[in-house]
């Protein structure tokens, strides 16, 4: 890749491999800039296309501050996602691994740094309905990735100064074609007759399809001057009725339904059982249930993206309608 400007336009992904960075990479790209990647392993298909590999853990100081040597922008995806786990290994992952990428961003003269946060930092085991940005980061919450991505959250915003402007995106449920995380489990859990209506189904949901935050990145890089300093919940303005949702897309598939019910009362009563057994037992992968899981399953999360569209001027491309019928017709294509 060669771009007379790339020089004064080099940017950082963190995570460049996942489902999110992989866009915002390519997104980069079409715009001629140089791409730096830190991740696990290197992607191929994108060394081919002329972006740099740095194959390192995010806690690396190293490689991190080898990553950042002549960076402008570092768009900071990466994290250890997911309900359950070690909290040493969600800590050193989401915490020290931010805390040291920004250590290196301010030694290197990175001028922008733009964090991947969640909504997940507002948790409070309510419900959120038009939920905003005054709502204050949880320090209770039975699930190690949203206390240290708050962590990590707050750390980024209070780094912010003239020399290294940082911002907060909080994308709610990022999905899309070719998502590997969200889609896949819901269809597995539904095919194998363990995925179970929590609450009384009529909870609404925010979604973000990949596209949009994308586009929200890149105005967030763009107007760093209007943002900095601040976090901003990302979704597509339009919250839908989660198991409604779920339901229309199985059927779409030829799936069936789901239409057996579990009260939430029971399903965090489930899920502590669950998690207590895991925490005594050498047990693998992650509890069919836990109470962070059986609150989000249940529970209004959809939140108001006014100042998002005000300071970034984001608005979502992607329609859940659109989004939905390209899904669907890219898992039928998929088989």
């Amino acid at each position: 890749m060669t771009s007379s400007s790339s020089d004064s336009f080099s940017t950082l992904v963190t995570g460049g491999t996942g489902f999110l960075g992989r866009h915002i990479v390519g997104r980069l790209l079409a715009q001629n800039r140089a791409v730096t990647v830190l991740a696990r392993r290197a992607a191929p298909d994108l060394v081919a296309r002329g972006v740099r590999f740095i194959i390192a853990p995010l806690d690396d100081a190293d490689a991190l501050r080898d990553a950042c040597a002549g960076v402008q922008t570092v768009f900071h995806v990466a994290a250890k996602v997911g309900v359950w786990g070690r909290h040493d290994d969600f800590f050193r992952a989401n915490v020290l691994g931010t805390r040291a990428l920004l250590a290196s961003a301010r030694a290197h003269g990175v001028r922008t740094f733009v964090h991947t946060s969640t909504p997940s930092v507002v948790y409070n085991g309510r419900d959120l309905a038009g939920a905003d940005e005054l709502l204050p980061l949880t320090t209770r919450c039975p699930s190690h990735y949203p206390l240290t991505k708050a962590i990590a959250e707050r750390e980024v915003l209070a780094a912010n100064s003239p020399g290294l402007r940082t911002v907060a995106l909080r994308p709610h449920l990022v999905w899309g074609n070719d998502d590997p995380h969200l889609i896949p489990r819901v269809l597995a859990q539904a095919r194998s007759g363990r995925l179970r209506i929590v609450g009384d189904g009529h909870n609404r949901v925010d979604m973000a399809h990949v596209e949009n935050v994308t586009d929200a990145h890149l105005l967030a890089e763009q107007n760093i001057a209007r943002c900095a300093g601040r976090a901003y919940f990302i979704s597509n303005n339009e919250p839908v009725v989660l198991w409604d949702w779920i339901n229309n897309l199985l059927t779409a598939l030829g799936e069936k339904p789901v239409t057996r019910c579990i009260s939430l009362r029971a399903a965090s009563a489930i899920g502590a059982c669950c998690e207590a057994a895991w925490r005594v037992f050498p047990l693998r992968g992650e509890p069919p249930m836990t109470r962070f899981v059986a609150a989000e399953l249940a529970k209004d999360h959809w939140f108001n993206t006014a100042a998002a569209s005000r300071d970034l001027g984001y608005a979502p491309r992607i329609s859940m309608a659109e989004g939905t019928a390209a899904l669907v017709a890219h898992l039928r294509k998929a088989g």
